[in-house]
């Protein structure tokens, strides 16, 4: 099975990466690492790959065109949901969940960097 043009982009590798590693590493081996690591470089990862996965599936679902790109107004949409929900809302049902808003902050930067190199027609990729 071929894959998706846009699951094949080596910023949504890395991010999936990088998100996978930060949770073995959490549960599994307890390797100490820097607390910028621990505390941020999931969330700027997690947009990248939400983004990437919701892309693929308005092209395929919605649009049936390889050539859509998110508007940057659904961009602005998507990072002010992340942000609201898992900084202003979440905390208040779950005793795990800090609201922190540098969280903010990082979701910016993984949208901007979904925007500058993943956001682009799948025949370009």
């Amino acid at each position: 099975m071929k894959l998706w043009p846009e699951f094949r982009h080596p910023l949504f590798v890395g991010a999936v990466l990088v998100y996978a590693a930060y949770q073995l590493n959490r549960y599994l081996l307890h390797w100490p690492l820097p607390l910028l690591l621990t505390s941020y470089l999931s969330d700027v990862a997690s947009m990248p790959v939400i983004l990437s996965l919701a892309l693929a599936a308005q092209r395929r679902l919605v649009a049936r065109s390889l050539t859509f790109i998110f508007p940057d107004l659904w961009l602005l949409a998507a990072w002010l949901y992340v942000s609201v929900w898992f900084e202003g809302g979440l905390p208040y049902f779950s005793a795990t969940a800090v609201a922190d808003p540098v969280d903010v902050l990082a979701y910016a930067v993984g949208t901007v960097a979904f925007w500058y190199w993943l956001n682009k027609p799948a025949l370009s990729i």
